[in-house]
């Protein structure tokens, strides 16, 4: 009997039960349990945590302070929305990591819509603020014409479509199943249509790596060409965070693309042995659990390298201050002066 060794993620692999008398019984390690009950529940709610209250100060920014008014805008601020999607299922996996599958067939397939339009949008996103980039640099005409909100705006309905089209196989087959008495909630194929499994693997990794990874190369390439020729400060400023955001990205993403691609070699039977499945099932969950914390390091990313960024978050931080102190002295009839919150004329400015 060959064991069924299933994962909390959406996209992680489901190894069906396949008898023959001939081999022997391939279970999970006690590590790897342990790996699932302890260490993933805490990571989940961490990041859970830090992307929800990092990307919602960063929206808070965009909307009340900075306004959207460019196309770089409505990609960060769209950009934080996907990452908010992602960790939505988050809450649900832990509870899932340490016990079966509890909410049903309905939550199973919304959980990995959740996931996936999250998924792709945050590497569509991130791919058009390179492509952003690149055209108000090495196109500085033309970008004038194109780098606007309402292009932006119309480009990103347009992504989140295309996020949620690629996201339908996944709704399809993911589903809430039964095995040796516990719920699972996990893709399950119907006999002979395989061919599936292998589409909603390497369509992750076309367009969450292979596709991304070319355009970004391309555009940066360029950049650093137009760069050589004129450098000038406010250029290399300019593209200095989106460059990070992308870098830090395809570190916390390459591992579990690799991961899966050998994944789907072991579903070709390419690799087939129990030792090795055993791996392979431990390194996604662990590489993908890795690749979750991408969500919470942009709005940090944004801190430390958008001086505007934090002088807007700055502001708001000393309006809040503000109104709690005034409301505690409320009673004196006392209001601060100017001076209190910070304000100035070249704070306006900002």
């Amino acid at each position: 009997l060959k064991m069924t060794l299933t994962s909390p993620f959406p996209n992680a692999t489901e190894y069906n039960y396949v008898y023959d008398e001939g081999t022997s019984p391939c279970s999970e390690g006690n590590g790897f349990s342990r790996f699932k009950s302890l260490f993933l529940p805490i990571v989940y709610c961490l990041v859970f945590l830090f992307c929800l209250v990092g990307n919602a100060l960063l929206i808070c920014v965009l909307l009340t302070r900075k306004k959207v008014t460019t196309m770089t805008d409505v990609c960060l601020l769209n950009l934080a929305i996907s990452d908010l999607l992602f960790v939505v299922p988050l809450p649900f996996q832990a509870h899932y990591a340490s016990e079966e599958w509890i909410f049903g067939n309905a939550v199973c397939k919304m959980i990995a819509g959740i996931y996936y339009i999250g998924f792709y949008s945050s590497i569509f996103f991130i791919t058009l603020m390179s492509i952003d980039r690149y055209i108000a640099i090495v196109h500085a005409v033309y970008a004038m014409r194109v780098r606007t909100a309402t292009c932006g705006i119309i480009i990103s309905l347009l992504l989140w479509m295309t996020a949620g089209l690629a996201a339908i196989p996944n709704v399809v087959f993911n589903q809430e199943v039964e095995i040796e008495q516990s719920l699972e909630c996990i893709p399950k194929y119907p006999p002979g249509q395989e061919t599936w499994r292998f589409f909603t693997q390497f369509e992750v990794n076309i367009l969450g790596l292979l596709i991304p990874l070319s355009i970004l190369i391309y555009c940066y390439s360029h950049i650093l060409k137009n760069l050589q020729s004129c450098k000038n400060r406010n250029k290399i400023k300019a593209i200095k965070l989106i460059f990070i955001i992308v870098v830090i990205f395809f570190l916390f993403w390459a591992p579990f693309n690799i991961v899966l691609f050998l994944d789907s070699l072991q579903n070709l039977h390419i690799i087939n042995d129990c030792e090795t499945s055993q791996r392979l099932v431990l390194a996604l969950q662990l590489t993908e659990s890795i690749s979750f914390i991408h969500c919470c390091l942009n709005p940090v990313i944004y801190a430390f390298a958008g001086e505007m960024f934090k002088a807007h978050l700055k502001k708001i931080f000393q309006t809040c201050i503000y109104h709690i102190s005034s409301g505690n002295s409320a009673n004196n009839s006392h209001s601060f002066p100017s001076q209190v919150l910070g304000h100035s004329d070249s704070d306006r400015v900002l």
